[in-house]
């Protein structure tokens, strides 16, 4: 991911701020009625689900120049998706929606510029949490074949 994309997705944070819970709702929506099977990764999700990933899409388009501050964030929900069984094949369901979500919401502010770099970024993004959860799935497989202790 590059500093053009990095700028633009910045950029597009105060909108984000702004319309960050309608997209979420709109992406949930979507997700769920393009591959319903998601519904099961959701069923122990707050209510509030969709603030919170709202939440998480602006801070990380407000730090996308600095990710180093959403380190915490990030192995925060890596092990949510781990403990919830989040794999791999799922990134792309959401990122599809996500995007989705945001071109219907954002309109015309929704450029192509903005589009590419958004799906850039979610590619970039997906990729940091599938390695961390493949990290997690790892320790947590290599705790279960361990011997227990006579």
């Amino acid at each position: 991911m590059n500093e053009r994309v990095k700028a633009i997705v910045k950029s597009t944070a105060p909108l984000l701020k702004n319309k960050g819970e309608e997209i979420t709702t709109v992406m949930y929506e979507n997700l769920f009625t393009k591959y319903p099977e998601a519904k099961v990764l959701f069923k122990d999700a707050t209510p509030d689900q969709y603030v919170k990933l709202a939440n998480m899409v602006y801070a990380y388009a407000a730090n996308i120049d600095k990710l180093e501050n959403l380190q915490k964030g990030i192995e925060k929900v890596a092990q949510i998706h781990v403990d919830t069984k989040i794999l791999p094949e799922h990134y792309p369901w959401v990122g599809e929606s996500l995007l989705i979500a945001i071109k219907e919401v954002l309109g015309d502010a929704a450029t192509d510029e903005v589009m590419d770099a958004w799906a850039q970024a979610y590619g970039f993004l997906s990729t940091v949490f599938i390695d961390k959860e493949q990290e997690l799935y790892a320790k947590a497989k290599a705790s279960d074949d361990t011997p227990a202790h006579t």
